[in-house]
């Protein structure tokens, strides 16, 4: 079949818009692609934002953290500041000990021992008695007292033939863990109106270490 002008012009006019659709669709990606390109990078700028804020949030947890820490200390040396009279009271006029230590700090062959207050007598007592100083007594307060008893010879050969006992003196302590403290011998001592008093049923038997 003959070609005529009219199909040249028609097919000319139909290339001519199927380049416009083209040149169209071509710039509708252009203009996705910029879009794209602008939120990737809103969100580059959005994750160093993130990631400086984290910064920021972990710098502000390990401050409150080593202030936290720091309060924790000073409160236990507020306790054990508070114990100290009280239970120098009970130590020599309840158990009739002369030298009352507190803070006693150690340390033999690599090894280290820190005590809240030791008390002993000589003479024919011969005695000596370990107090653990507790905020918060808790379950393995009970371990600490009985591994500084059962170190405490070898740290003090001067003391290895007195009789030795174990105080656990606390600020909150619960009832369960009070049952607790006595089954392995230990005395107990709680606050109340801010003194500390031994806090122990009349048939109590406290055990030797």
């Amino acid at each position: 079949m003959a070609t005529t002008s009219e199909d040249v012009w028609r097919l000319l006019a139909e290339l001519t818009a199927a380049q416009k659709e083209t040149d169209r669709q071509l710039k509708e990606v252009s203009q996705q692609q910029k879009e794209t390109e602008l939120l990737l990078k809103e969100v580059s700028q959005q994750q160093k934002e993130n990631a400086q804020q984290q910064k920021e949030t972990d710098k502000q947890l390990k401050e409150l953290g080593q202030q936290i820490g720091g309060l924790g200390a000073k409160f236990g040396s507020f306790t054990e500041g508070l114990a100290l009279p009280s239970m120098e009271t009970i130590l020599r006029q309840r158990f009739g000990m002369e030298v009352i230590s507190p803070s006693v700090r150690v340390s033999k062959e690599g090894q280290h021992l820190e005590i809240d207050v030791l008390a002993y007598t000589n003479g024919q007592l011969n005695t000596a008695y370990i107090v653990e100083v507790k905020s918060h007594a808790r379950e393995e307060s009970i371990s600490q007292l009985k591994s500084i008893l059962q170190r405490f010879r070898s740290f003090f050969p001067e003391h290895k033939d007195r009789k030795l006992y174990g105080i656990l003196a606390a600020v909150h302590l619960s009832s369960e863990l009070r049952e607790k403290i006595l089954q392995e011998g230990l005395y107990v001592a709680r606050i109340h109106d801010q003194v500390f008093e031994l806090d122990i049923p009349d048939n109590f038997q406290p055990r030797l270490y």
